[in-house]
């Protein structure tokens, strides 16, 4: 197999970071080639994606389904074992304390997701009964709880798990033995250490950067328009380019800011903001709405989807509906989970793999189905009291009408609404911030991107989402569409680590004495003692 000329060992005597320009030119080359033809020839682009993200849902979307089911069992099993007690990273006490280090986690997945997403798409379900539960009446509280189980399928544990669980296990384990911290590193289970250095490890980097790239330039180029849409809703300000590219350059420049400090302050700071914010408006709407029905919403979803779990995960009784819900979400969210697991692992150095697994595959996931019932559950309840009040702006206007919609239905309308479109923006910024570290950790051979690095990546992502919304939505449409085919090539680079992790953590936790060996050895001995029966006293 080729060498990676580019490639330093973790453990080289020179200690200089150096970057890989191949994997970082590639990388941008793709990115920029799919902006300009997007300007270009739009029809022929946008063609070509939906051919593309049918035929990737069509052929591999039960594949990701079962993937993201079969991760997310793992990942809970090993939450059981000894070998959950070993301590990952090398370091002897975790970086951060745990609220820090959750925060970090959670914010960046969550995105616009947080906001628009939460609003708008339990609203759908509830507008539309979900063809796994088509016999249930609509508007009935049984297709509340339909409503929102759904929306948890598509934003709960699985998607949490393929994002920071065992992916970043293997990454840790693998950065313990020399690999660096880049998504070729998740070959390590396959290809031993000639992962670091293989041609196909410098393929996978840049499939797996322009996948998340794309993943993030999208709700950034989004976040534009449904803020641009919310103050000309909010403010009379006119919804218009150079508005919605103002938008972009202030997020861009938070990012920018955010991550060019760092881990240790910006990325973390931020995303602390982020979780006390969110904490604010979820009392604030609790006590102007209903609670006790957001309540009882939360209770009765999370019991529809925990008695449906494996069923709803894997439901293809609706083809396109499938495709367009479930598929397209689990393709995302697989997109981004090289890039995630770089980001998990080196946030996470000193912490136990029980804690790791605690921390992205069970915590995140219930705290996003309150945040879904909240807003989500909020929605309809303003929806039942005034019919059409949130139902119809959303299907008029998209996501951003819906948190427009509820928050205009609630006293104190204006200051909610300027606190979740803040929100919605520090969100973005900080998955932008920290993707923006992923991707440059990932374009570099040896040691850890400068911060000119990072910020350049800002930058980059910041000004793709402004030229293509120069062509209206369907730019950014496009693109986070194309997110869903390059999970294709993702799915099978997450899928050694299914069977790896377990095996590399058992060792590990071997080696760290967490376990007792007395077992193994015995074992061995009694093999060793055993009388050998040779082929002819056999005869």
């Amino acid at each position: 197999m080729s060498k990676d000329p580019n490639y330093a060992p973790a453990d080289s005597d020179d200690p200089r970071p150096r970057a890989d320009w191949s994997v970082a030119g590639w990388s941008t080359g793709i990115l920029a080639a799919f902006v300009v033809a997007a300007l270009v020839a739009p029809d022929f682009v946008a063609d070509g994606v939906a051919f593309g993200f049918a035929a990737a849902t069509s052929w591999f979307g039960l594949y990701w389904q079962w993937l993201l089911l079969l991760t997310f069992f793992v990942a809970l099993a090993l939450i059981f074992t000894p070998w959950a007690k070993a301590r990952l990273g090398g370091s002897a006490a975790p970086e951060y304390g745990r609220f820090k280090w959750i925060a970090m986690i959670m914010t960046t997945l969550l995105a616009g997701g947080g906001v628009f997403w939460a609003a708008a798409e339990p609203l759908y379900h509830y507008s539309t009964v979900p063809p796994y539960f088509a016999g249930t009446e609509q508007g009935s509280q049984e297709g509340v709880f339909a409503a929102l189980a759904v929306s948890f399928v598509d934003w709960g544990f699985l998607a949490w798990a393929i994002l920071g669980s065992l992916g970043a296990i293997v990454m840790m384990i693998a950065a313990e033995k020399g690999l660096p911290l880049r998504p070729r590193s998740l070959l390590y289970p396959i290809l031993g250490r000639k992962a670091a250095t293989s041609r196909v490890g410098a393929v996978v980097d840049v499939v797996c950067i322009v996948s998340v790239a794309a993943g993030t330039i999208g709700p950034v180029g989004f976040l534009g328009l449904q803020i641009s849409y919310a103050l000309e809703s909010l403010f009379g300000i006119p919804d218009v380019y150079w508005v919605q590219v103002m938008v972009i350059a202030v997020l861009t420049a938070i990012a920018g800011v955010s991550v060019f400090s760092g881990i240790n302050k910006g990325i973390q700071l931020l995303s602390s903001v982020n979780v006390f914010l969110a904490l604010g408006l979820i009392a604030v709407v609790l006590a102007l709405g209903s609670a006790w029905y957001v309540l009882r919403g939360l209770l009765g979803g999370l019991g529809l989807y925990i008695a449906n779990f494996v069923p709803l995960s894997l439901f293809q009784g609706d083809s396109a509906w499938t495709a367009s819900w479930t598929v397209f979400f689990f393709g995302w969210f697989l997109g981004y989970a090289p890039l995630m697991a770089i980001f998990v692992a080196r946030i996470s150095r000193g912490r136990t793999a029980r804690d790791l697994l605690i921390g992205t595959s069970i915590l995140p996931p219930i705290a996003t189905t309150v945040w879904f019932a909240v807003l989500g559950g909020t929605g309809i309840y303003v929806d039942q009291k005034a019919p059409g009040a949130v139902t119809g702006p959303l299907a008029d206007d998209g996501l951003p009408a819906a948190i427009i919609a509820i928050t205009s239905e609630l006293p104190m309308s204006v200051p909610i609404a300027i606190g979740f479109l803040v929100l919605t923006m520090t969100f973005v910024a900080t998955t932008t911030d920290s993707m923006s570290f992923a991707i440059s950790q990932s374009c570099m051979s040896a040691g850890d991107p400068g911060p000119r690095l990072r910020v350049i990546w800002a930058v980059l992502i910041g000004a793709a989402a402004a030229v293509l919304i120069s062509i209206g939505d369907g730019g950014v449409g496009a693109l986070q569409s194309a997110i869903v085919i390059a999970a294709v090539p993702v799915g099978f680079v997450m899928l050694p680590s299914l069977v790896a992790a377990p095996v590399l953590l058992r060792n590990l936790a071997l080696e760290q004495g967490v376990v007792s060996r007395k077992r193994q050895i015995g074992l061995r001995a009694t093999r060793e003692e055993a009388p050998r029966v040779e082929p002819d006293a056999a005869t």
